[in-house]
């Protein structure tokens, strides 16, 4: 029984400013009783005296300045409410007193304001309120009978109103402590929710795949950042989903109405593949939600998992195959030196040819663990393109006109100069062993980027270019179409190239073979 007396909550001073309005409604319904004694308000009983006047008017102040405190000086509540329930009860009490005693019923008045003050009340404040709207009433019908001749058993039905003070108040009490109780577990589920909803929300949008909300009609409700650049989405929702991704509502459509998987492909705004996922859920409108994937992500994670095997890899082949392999290298070269028959002059060919293509397999697989040690610097494109093209030719042991120089004075790249060496050696070997090999089968370009502060190294042949079904192999490690090739030149050309802030592409609608460099000519950090 103590817990209900002793528990606390907030001041609730929304409740208490209504309660002033009621109360000032009901000194106007005791103006009206004493200025229209034969009005509908005449069973008062109220006479039209000038104390009646003075008692109303006192009490409605009372009230008046009642409310502009709990308005406007939000402090003492206990204070301000036990003071406007000691007014209530003493002017009632005078009220009924007036009428005729607790006969004329307006001591039940009483009760509602009891009620009220238990509601917002605070503690055993309820059980005082209870206790002085009890002794006004007894006091009052006890002076009654004894100076104004009221009745004696009148005093039996003040002592019958006088618990139902008290029952009013307890019940209110427990009513006002379940409706606290329950308004602040909404409180804190409701801060538990939005803070849910805060983290939710940000989850949603540090994630590296496309969401999407959709409603049944199609209208995309909501939308994280990253859906909002694949399908290049207004800021606001609400806009249809057949008008920003056609496609993707067709798709949606089709699974809606169990004609369709639960993914699809499809273009994005910027051309790149994505991939939908499609959810329902359970909430009462029956929103979709799309989850968006990024294709081109996923196979370049693939990529460098297959990568970071390849270095875990290097490591082992440094050991066990390279030693070893030297070892037979220099083995075949002293059997060389003796002399021997035809057959076995072959045989060592064979064997030494091999030998140089496992070695120069272990070379490049030992490169990749040495492709980001990268140093950039500023190099004029006319001068060392010129050389590189010298040696090359050299090397190759081809004509001069075979290899067609587009440079210009003033073009400059940034990037390490080994790793451009290695990068056009691979570019040029493969233009060469693809070309007619006649004056001009392989031209090395040097353009304006289309970007600003880009430049363009291209690489082209006169052969019959890469076939569209080896596209998306091209630059994948050991794919090769030579049977003397390892399949890791263009893999490593192109990542020593992200290794100097460059690209390496192919020019996809070309009818030849033709590599594009795409490097910065500014100022290297």
């Amino acid at each position: 029984m103590a817990d209900w007396l002793a528990s606390t909550w907030e001041a609730n001073w929304r409740s208490f400013q209504y309660f002033n309005l009621y109360r000032l409604i009901l000194a106007g319904l005791f103006f009206l009783a004493i200025l229209l004694p034969h009005g509908w308000v005449g069973r008062l009983e109220l006479s039209p005296t000038a104390a009646m006047l003075a008692l109303a008017t006192t009490y409605l102040c009372a009230i008046l300045a009642g409310l502009v405190l709990s308005i406007h000086w939000l402090r003492r509540f206990n204070f301000q409410l036990s003071l406007q329930v000691m007014v209530d009860a003493v002017a009632i009490t005078l009220f009924m007193y007036a009428a005729g005693g607790i006969a004329s019923g307006i001591g039940v008045l009483l009760l509602v304001s009891l009620a009220a003050a238990s509601l917002v009340g605070r503690g055993r404040l309820v059980l005082f309120y209870a206790a002085l709207a009890t002794l006004a009433v007894l006091l009052s019908q006890i002076y009654g009978v004894l100076a104004s001749g009221f009745e004696l058993a009148s005093i039996f039905q003040a002592g019958i109103l006088s618990a139902g003070f008290f029952a009013t108040a307890i019940l209110a009490r427990l009513l006002g402590q379940r409706l606290m109780a329950n308004e602040d577990l909404a409180k804190r589920r409701g801060v538990a929710l939005d803070n849910e909803s805060r983290i939710s929300q940000r989850v949603i949008e540090r994630m590296l795949d496309g969401v999407l909300v959709v409603s049944r009609d199609g209208l995309v409700l909501r939308h994280n950042p990253v859906a909002q650049a694949m399908l290049a989405l207004p800021e606001l929702d609400g806009s249809p989903l057949a008008v920003t991704a056609p496609s993707l509502d067709v798709a949606l459509a089709a699974w809606f109405f169990a004609e369709g998987s639960d993914d699809t492909l499809f273009a994005g705004v910027a051309g790149q593949e994505l991939r939908a996922r499609f959810e329902r859920t359970s909430s009462s409108e029956g929103e979709i939600l799309i989850f968006l994937e990024d294709v081109g992500r996923i196979k370049e994670r693939a990529q460098q998992l297959k990568l970071a095997s390849l270095g875990r890899l290097t490591a082992s082949i440094a050991h066990e195959i390279r030693n070893p392999l030297s070892a037979i290298g220099h083995a075949g070269e002293l059997l060389r030196e003796e002399r021997r028959g035809e057959m076995q002059e072959r045989l060592l060919r064979i064997l030494n040819d091999n030998v140089a293509r496992l070695d120069r397999i272990v070379s490049d697989i030992l490169e990749l663990g040495r492709q980001n040690r990268a140093e950039p610097e500023p190099l004029a494109l006319d001068d060392f393109c010129a050389g590189f093209v010298e040696r090359f030719l050299v090397t190759e042991g081809m004509p001069a006109d075979v290899v067609v120089l587009e440079a210009q004075a003033g073009d400059t790249l940034c990037f390490d100069r080994s790793h451009l060496h290695q990068v056009l050696w691979n570019l040029l070997g493969n233009a060469l062993r693809h070309s007619t090999r006649g004056p001009g089968a392989v031209r090395l370009a040097v353009r304006t980027g289309a970007a600003e502060g880009r430049v363009e190294l291209h690489v082209i042949d006169d052969g019959p270019g890469v076939p569209e079904a080896m596209l998306e192999q091209i630059f994948e490690p050991f794919f090769t179409t030579h049977t003397a090739g390892t399949g890791l030149g263009l893999f490593i050309a192109r990542e020593l190239c992200a290794a100097n802030g460059a690209s390496l592409e192919l020019a996809h609608a070309a009818a030849c073979g033709h590599f594009i460099v795409i490097g910065r000519n500014d100022t290297c950090r």
